[in-house]
């Protein structure tokens, strides 16, 4: 990463329109990847603040990448004993999916392993579009438990709500009556 496309907490915060706390929030429950710089300041993708901002991902590929990033705050933590949680379940689905356009995307996982940690990291974190379909056929399927699970939907759905407006009352009686 070229500390060019890295923003400060209080940058992401500005941009997200939200305070710091609720920026940390996010990194810290992994739903914002992040690094650290000089041992104590966290540092965030600018393309990962712009996606929060204006996804341009429907709501099923927003899920996905927030689970997935909650997935990189645990694989940050303990890359190998993922990894061969990984590899069981490339085996299984490549058994279960012998051939077609799944078993493309489970080569290119395959890949993705076997380029290195920073590798699946973007993988798991990033909105680019080969990202978003490579996420589509994840062998991280079951890394989550259903509470973090929820717990990782819940926040995407509470950040949807921070960024509804209220509806004109006028407005409101305009769909009301069109109903």
């Amino acid at each position: 990463m070229r500390s060019s496309e890295l923003l400060s907490i209080g940058e992401a915060a500005i941009l997200l329109r939200s305070s710091r706390q609720h920026v940390l929030d996010l990194c810290l429950r992994g739903l914002l990847p992040y690094v650290t710089v000089g041992g104590t300041q966290h540092r965030v993708r600018r393309a990962d603040v712009e996606a929060l901002i204006r996804p341009a991902l429907s709501r099923q590929q927003l899920e996905q990448l927030w689970l997935h990033q909650a997935i990189a705050g645990k694989f940050v933590s303990n890359p190998d004993a993922l990894l061969a949680a990984v590899a069981i379940t490339l085996r299984r689905l490549r058994r279960q999916h012998p051939e077609g356009r799944s078993w493309e995307w489970l080569d290119r996982w395959q890949v993705v392993l076997d380029n290195g940690h920073e590798a699946v990291l973007d993988a798991l974190t990033s909105s680019s579009e080969y990202a978003v379909e490579l996420r589509d056929t994840s062998p991280f399927t079951g890394i989550l438990s259903e509470v973090e699970r929820r717990t990782v939907l819940t926040a995407l759905a509470e950040s949807r709500r921070d960024r509804a407006r209220t509806m004109p009352q006028e407005k409101l009686e305009r769909v009301m009556r069109a109903v």
